[in-house]
């Protein structure tokens, strides 16, 4: 399966429904056959890639919807064989974008903290960026946020990465989702990333939901799938 059937697979897109409390946010692919195929490899083409996830929830790994699905991700990932880098944007020590421009959009930021220390060489470097994030007043948190404003500093060289987002809410509402998702394609859109996968797990606002729900497997076969 080439990269574009791949996308149409594990993509979510225009192509998600939402369905009440915690049902599957189902991926309705156009052509029934192209859904039924097996995405497996289809991203790495087989090679081992190196995959950043940065976790922006202020819950702990026991209570979190988000984390618990993001370690569900990186299970299926590791599984496989690829590398995988875990920053926790809301315990570590970060600033927010000062917009001074010092960096000139191609360097060293002026804070010297976890994103510039820590996270900024494994982004990178890596393959594919992984976006986590509990939906906050519709929108992603304020930690992800932060980390996002601050990829100013090197927004070329992160530039054609692969891309995709994780994220959980309590709302059920279709329309739950959709300003963080605009947001999200915009961004991929800007930065001239591949998306490879939209986790929209509504309906699952406590850790019980979220693992009653079909969103953990779902986010193990995508990172199995890559």
């Amino acid at each position: 399966m080439n990269r574009r059937k791949f996308i149409k697979v594990v993509g979510f897109g225009a192509m998600a429904i939402y369905l009440s409390g915690c049902g599957l946010s189902a991926i309705k692919d156009k052509n029934k056959e192209e859904s039924e195929a097996s995405a497996e490899g289809s991203v790495s083409g087989g090679e081992k890639m190196k995959i950043v996830v940065i976790n922006s929830s202020p819950h702990s790994e026991e209570q979190s919807t988000s984390r618990y699905l993001a370690a569900k991700f990186v299970q299926g990932a590791k599984d496989i064989g690829h590398e995988v880098f875990v920053f926790d944007a809301a315990n570590e020590q970060t600033h927010p974008c000062q917009g001074c421009d010092q960096c000139g959009m191609d360097g060293a930021c002026i804070f010297d903290d976890a994103i510039e220390t820590k996270l900024m060489p494994e982004m990178l470097k890596a393959d594919l960026l992984v976006l986590v994030t509990p939906l906050y007043y519709f929108g992603m948190s304020a930690q992800l946020k932060t980390v996002v404003d601050r990829f100013y500093s090197r927004t070329t060289r992160l530039s054609g990465k692969k891309s995709m987002i994780i994220s959980t809410a309590w709302n059920t509402a279709d329309w739950t989702m959709e300003a963080l998702k605009n947001h999200y394609e915009t961004l991929v859109r800007y930065m001239s990333w591949q998306d490879v996968g939209q986790v929209w797990a509504t309906g699952c606002g406590n850790r019980a939901m979220v693992e009653r729900s079909e969103f953990g497997d779902m986010a193990y076969k995508i990172g199995a799938a890559l």
